[in-house]
């Protein structure tokens, strides 16, 4: 409704990082783009691209951490991991965040510790979740772990994350590029304005950071650029 109520009134309106398909197939024309990760795409790249680095094998545990309780668009990043897992015959224990630990990544130690120690066979973790994957050097050690002993995947770069990424405790961070997000947006609403450009739909979740380029990365993570 809010969309609608905008574009009444002549405002130019846009989304990043959560998408609005069914107004953006009706106002594409009058500018309406979508900046950011496919949800359930980026979730579906992640995992497959876990997988495959991680040798998974069909009954293999996995652990995904993740919101898909949320439902919508935001939901569908855990379906899309599960999904991959799924693909390859992989068992999938899965655990909601819970709110407090949505609100404090902290909270969740020792719901993870509790996993954990339930399932000392759990290959790959992956937290759907930026403020838990930034975590995971703090979860990793709570349960006793070792840099690479689990497969540690997650969503989105920060100081902390590519931290774990040095530390050789996160094995894996798919980027959703916010900095993008933020600046692409913007621009796409400028340009509707002065030139009547249609709205712009643009995946920002193509990079993978992993030890191999962490140390080009990290600096721009500093400083939100990445």
């Amino acid at each position: 409704p809010v969309v609608q109520q905008a574009y009444d009134q002549g405002i130019i309106f846009t989304t990043l990082n959560t998408a609005l398909p069914d107004s953006e197939a009706k106002y594409a024309p009058q500018g309406l783009g979508f900046v950011g990760a496919p949800n359930y795409d980026a979730g579906f790249a992640l995992a497959g691209e876990a997988a495959r680095r991680a040798n998974l094998a069909a009954g293999d545990k996995v652990f995904v951490w993740g919101l898909r309780g949320q439902g919508g668009d935001r939901g569908q990043r855990a379906v899309g991991v599960i999904d991959a897992f799924e693909k390859v015959g992989a068992e999938v224990i899965y655990q909601e965040i819970d709110q407090a630990t949505n609100a404090d990544p902290n909270a969740g130690t020792a719901t993870f510790v509790g996993v954990m120690g339930a399932n000392p066979d759990i290959k790959i973790v992956v937290t759907d979740h930026g403020g838990l994957t930034s975590n995971v050097g703090v979860y990793a050690n709570a349960a006793g772990l070792q840099p690479g002993q689990v497969f540690f995947a997650g969503f989105d770069m920060s100081p902390n994350s590519a931290q774990a990424v040095e530390q050789g405790y996160q094995s894996l961070v798919i980027d959703q590029q916010p900095y993008l997000q933020g600046y692409l947006s913007l621009l796409n609403v400028c340009l509707t304005k002065k030139y009547g450009f249609s709205g712009l739909h643009i995946n920002t979740a193509g990079a993978f950071v992993d030890q191999t380029n962490v140390a080009a990365v990290a600096p721009l993570a500093a400083v939100e650029i990445r």
